[in-house]
């Protein structure tokens, strides 16, 4: 069951990238412009990115939203 959870979690990652959160990529999230650092990763139950905030210094872990985990994750399942 294991394998199952961890692939779903690898294909929801890639589906995201392919949405444009990938490392060397600009993306507008929470009112905020970053640029992507990393590839999506699995994190707190969701899918994050490190990310450089446009203003400020330092890379942070950024949670994707719900939103857009769900709308990949549906997705998926639709066809499964």
């Amino acid at each position: 069951m294991a394998s199952t959870h961890t692939s779903s979690v690898a294909e929801i990652c890639a589906r995201v990238k392919s949405l444009g959160y990938e490392a060397n990529k600009r993306v507008r999230l929470y009112g905020e412009e970053f640029e992507v650092v990393s590839d999506p990763f699995p994190a707190d139950n969701g899918i994050a990115v490190h990310a450089k905030p446009r203003k400020g210094a330092g890379i942070r872990v950024v949670q994707l939203p719900a939103t857009v985990v769900q709308s990949v994750s549906g997705g998926l399942k639709r066809a499964a």
